[in-house]
């Protein structure tokens, strides 16, 4: 829960606010049309985060050509501008449009399995892949007996937290805190509230939360594993989240089932698999992958080190 914003910070709230509400009622196609002259200064003027999206892109795909990862990064640069426009319409756009543009697939069957098998959860690995903002609308299309929720990590910008917030929670779903997630859960539990909760599994997780590490994307990369831990804890049915941009202003989500049984499955034995999943839909369309993100911020001797100085 975001707490009370300071008077800087509320003016900082309503001026953005209505900054973004007002930029989103331009039409789709004025917005896009500032997407590709934003993309021209992002890429050629201030080069954001070139270093970062240059080597990832070099330690990702070896054996491409620098050719073939300079099409990447620039198709990068551009989802990113129609990612952020996209974002802002969110602001006001309406349910029937957005249910238009961005659709789901899976959804029948996950009802189905969680009232066959008794079961109040549905955990979802998702990733920063596509539009993942607009995937927050979810509950547009599930039964109201059943309600959605996200895991996401405050941002340090109260005022930009708390705008992000309100944006996803219009939705009708429920926003829990990284560090609340098992608290909420819990919660949920208790009230036997049928639940499917998508938990972004592709960031890096802080030196003292690492225990466990993965070859993606052609490096030894430190990855989340609360979903599967927090999913056997209360034997939650575990699914995938496959993600297609069909065009350009319109994505499809297909949910892809892993197990109903998470606890047969020996440990990390299901991160293991969405990172695979996940890379396997990144070299199907790289250009839509969060390439600016400092994925590979730690290393493994680094870490080792840290944690063993804490030990002592």
């Amino acid at each position: 829960m975001t707490k009370s914003l300071t008077i800087g910070q509320q003016i900082q709230y309503y001026i953005v606010y209505g900054f973004c509400f007002l930029l989103s009622l331009l039409p789709f196609w004025i917005l896009y049309g500032i997407a590709d002259f934003v993309y021209l200064f992002i890429r050629y003027v201030f080069k954001y985060r070139y270093k970062v999206i240059n080597q990832n892109l070099l330690e990702s795909f070896p054996k491409k050509s620098a050719k073939e990862r300079t099409k990447i990064k620039n198709g990068f640069y551009h989802f990113f501008c129609d990612y952020v426009v996209e974002t802002v319409k969110l602001f006001s756009i309406s349910k029937k449009a957005l249910r238009r543009r961005m659709t789901f697939e899976g959804i029948d069957e996950i009802k189905k399995e969680m009232y066959s098998l008794d079961k109040n959860f549905c955990f979802v690995y998702l990733g920063h892949y596509g539009n993942w903002e607009w995937i927050a609308s979810l509950p547009y299309w599930v039964p109201d007996d059943i309600l959605c929720g996200q895991i996401y990590h405050p941002l340090a910008s109260k005022a930009m937290d708390k705008m992000f917030l309100n944006l996803r929670n219009d939705f009708g779903g429920k926003s829990i805190a990284m560090k609340e997630t098992l608290r909420e859960i819990i919660k949920l539990k208790r009230k036997k509230q049928k639940t499917i909760i998508g938990f972004i599994s592709d960031q890096s997780p802080k030196p003292n939360s690492i225990h466990h590490w993965v070859n993606f994307l052609n490096q030894e990369t430190p990855v989340f594993t609360g979903t599967e831990k927090i999913g056997k804890q209360v034997d939650a049915l575990i699914y995938t989240a496959h993600v297609t941009r069909v065009k350009r202003g319109y994505y499809h989500c297909a949910f892809k089932p892993m197990t109903s049984n998470p606890k047969d499955h020996e440990d990390f034995t299901l991160t293991d698999k969405y990172m695979q999943f996940l890379e396997g839909m990144i070299k199907e369309n790289p250009a839509i992958w969060l390439w600016s993100h400092k994925r590979w911020k730690h290393t493994r001797q680094k870490i080792e080190a840290i944690q063993k100085d804490i030990k002592k």
